[in-house]
Order: structure tokens, then sequence, then C-alpha cells
């Protein structure tokens, strides 16, 4: 048995692969070009470093990602381990401290003697076992040769992160504290705005000037728009999204026109990031714009948003059933390269891929993981979607299209089992 597996990638879903095939005894070449090359869009050399948000979803199991949350957790994930140890009060969401969450990821692998972390770029696939995790940002000759194998270019999309600014800097005179709908916690800043201050807002938005993308392709992943293209909509179009103002009301704004929500950011709470505020202003254009949100006028931005190319190739015609390259089999797909949305999704991946070549190199048979799972289910969509209309997807409800809210208990139930059954049947 080959005992030796390269991953290429320690994002989430490259830190959950390597992380599983240490604890099973494989002696892991992990493989990250930071901080040699830049991708523009991480700030650190650590491992599972997250960019877009911080904010992990709903940890409800009333919720797809939720559920999925759970599925992880039995299969030993370790994303979920790190997101308890770092995270940051946000209602029902998981939310993290960034760099404690990474940092959290980072000393855990570095503590394995057997894996061993190249710093540098990896631009060819050879015959060895290999676990590709490069992510949304792969780029250059690794594309151009993960392109060649399965025979036709990698589809992209554009995906946009949030501005993060300093909480010192906000005005509480119009700032207050609250949970959407009362949950759990007062955790989240709200910035409420009037009729004319919100129609003000939305103009100026609109009109803004954007930075360049040079890329040809301009195509917008729909669950992750940018602001202002969310506002070129309609003029009420962000008032019924993600600056809705229903369940937050309070005696001093009892019916706010709309509110912008901001999470905090880090453990200390010193920062906090504009939820839903992915955006592709410039930089001077998100200062001048976003300081018109009600209590944000003299903001002291931390970081702003920004606009990167996303990477996915088409699964349904390129990948077998154990996630690997149909056309070289020794190369197993994981996280968002695979077709799937967000990160939680991405880091599942890891750990199935981890999982089927684990078993491939053992000799033993291909364990398919259950569609009554969330995670089976968007395993399903990924290899079994109409190719040439392939889209990524993110965990939800429409994945289960037998499943409504009157039975959605029966649905969870099935769930648990499954995954439950699933990972005793693997570890056997």
């Amino acid at each position: 048995m080959a005992n030796k597996v390269i991953v290429i990638g320690a994002g989430l879903a490259g830190s959950e692969a390597a992380h599983y095939l240490a604890k099973k005894g494989f002696e892991v070449h992990l493989y990250e070009r930071r901080p040699l090359i830049s991708d523009g869009a991480h700030e650190s050399d650590l491992f599972g470093e997250l960019v877009c948000s911080n904010s992990l979803k709903s940890f409800k199991l009333d919720n797809a990602c939720g559920l999925l949350k759970e599925e992880m957790k039995e299969l030993g994930s370790l994303m979920i381990e790190a997101a308890y140890a770092s995270r940051v009060p946000s209602g029902n969401a998981l939310s993290v401290d960034r760099e404690l969450f990474a940092k959290y990821i980072t000393d855990k692998l570095l503590s394995f003697n057997n894996i061993i972390v190249h710093r540098e770029e990896v631009n060819e696939l050879g015959d060895e076992p290999i676990i590709v995790a490069t992510g949304p940002l792969t780029n250059g000759k690794l594309l151009k040769e993960i392109s060649s194998i399965v025979g036709k270019k990698g589809l992209s999309f554009f995906d946009a992160s949030a501005p993060i600014v300093k909480k010192e800097s906000l005005d509480f005179t119009k700032v207050y504290y609250k949970s959407r709908f009362e949950q759990d916690d007062a955790s989240y800043l709200n910035c409420p705005f009037s009729k004319e201050e919100y129609f003000a807002f939305v103009n100026e938005l609109i009109s803004a000037k954007k930075a360049l993308i040079h890329e040809f392709d301009t195509k917008y992943f729909e669950g992750c728009l940018p602001i202002e293209v969310i506002a070129s909509r309609g003029v009420e179009t962000l008032r019924h999204g993600p600056l809705k103002p229903f369940g937050l009301g309070t005696e001093e704004h009892p019916k706010p026109y709309a509110v912008v929500q901001l999470r905090q950011d880090t453990k200390l709470g010193d920062c906090y990031n504009l939820v839903g505020f992915q955006t592709n202003l410039t930089y001077e254009e998100q200062k001048r714009v976003f300081r018109m949100i009600p209590g944000l006028e003299n903001a002291e931005f931390v970081r702003f948003g920004l606009m990167h190319r996303n990477t996915y190739l088409d699964s349904p015609s390129s990948l077998n059933e154990d996630l690997s390259l149909k056309n070289k089999d020794n190369v197993f797909i994981a996280g968002q390269l695979s077709g799937v949305e967000g990160y939680v999704e991405s880091a599942a991946m890891g750990i199935v891929a981890a999982i089927n070549i684990e078993r491939k190199l053992k000799k033993k048979p291909f364990l398919t993981v259950p569609k009554e799972t969330v995670l089976g289910s968007l395993i399903d969509y990924i290899l079994h979607s109409q190719s040439g209309y392939f889209a990524p997807m993110n965990a939800n409800w429409a994945l289960f299209p037998d499943s409504k809210k009157g039975n959605r208990e029966s649905t969870i139930e099935r769930s648990l089992l499954a995954i439950k059954l699933y990972r005793e049947e693997k570890d056997e």
C-alpha cells in the first residue's frame, strides 16, 4: 500500500484532507504557494484563512448548512473544531475570529510529524496519489494542466468580499445592538436608514465608480453578488435582501426603512464586517459611499472589499464518483474547484476526497456518501447535474425535493443516522 499522499493547497479543503490522512497514518506532503506567491486575496501565510466573510452560516440543524456542520463533526472535521475554538458572538451563525481560526488550523497541522509542508507552487500533476484543493483562485500553469486533462477550460465566475471597519470609529448614537427576531443574543450592530437616507444611499451606490476587472468573463455567482449589482436591479431590492429591516425594530427605531448589519470579525470585538456588502467599488468610492450609512460617517476601514476570480470544473463531465478526474484517476479534486460553493461545503469536500483516496490506496471498495445527508446530496448534485449548464451549489434544502418544513425533523433524523452509519462503515 502506498502511504504517501500529496495535497495541493492549504485552504479549508486541503487542510481537512491533510488532517484526515495524517490521522490515518499517511505521509502527507502539503503544498502551499503562499507566501512565496500572492494570490491577491489572502493576506497571511496561515492555513485555512477565510477571505470573504468570517461567518460559517447557521449552526441550527433546521438550516441545511447547519446540518452539514453536524455531519462534518461526525467525520472529525478540523474546521468545525477550529470554529468553536475561535467563535465570536453572531446570533444563530457560527462566526469566527479569522486570525485565531486560521492559526488553530495551522498549529494543528504543524503538530503532525507525518505532515511535510512545502512552501512552493505546483505546476504539474504527476502519477502519485494527489488531492488538488487549490480552491477558486486556481490559475496559471496548474489550471492549464488541469484543463488539458479534463479536455476543456475551467469554468469561472467572479466573487467578492466585504469591507471591515473598526468598532471604535462608529457612532453609537445611531448604531445599536440587536439580532434579528430576538435570536440567542444581541450580537449584531445595526445601522438604521430612514426612507430618504436609503434612497440617497442607493442612488450613490449605483453610480459609484467600480474597479476594473481585466478578465473577459464577468459572470457573478448569484449567492454572493456585489452590493452594487443587487442595487442596480431595482431601488427596493436591497431592503428586501441584505438590508431588510424585518425583525430589527427598536423603541427608538420601531420601523426602520432599511438596516445595514455589522458582524463581529475578531475575538476582541474591535473589528466588524458589513454583512452582505461584497463589492467591486474602488477603495475611495467605498469610503465615500459606505460612510453614507447612518453611524458610519467616520468609519475607519481595516480592509476594503474586493473582487476576485473564482474557478471551478464542469464536474459532471470531469469527475468520477469518487471525485477523481476521469482522465487521470490518481488525482482527486476537493473544495470549491469541485463545484461546491461556501466555506463549509468546500471543507466537507476535503474530508470526502481524503476518505476516498484512503480507501483506494488501502484497496477497499468505494463508499458513496448517503444521499439522505446534506453532504451526499451535494456530491450527487455536482456529479450528476447537466454538463455544460453546471453552476456551483451550496448546502440548501432544495437538494432534498421531498423535504418540506412540515417534515424537516424527519429529514434531519435520517441525515444524522445515515452519516453515522457511513462513518462506522468507512472505519471498519
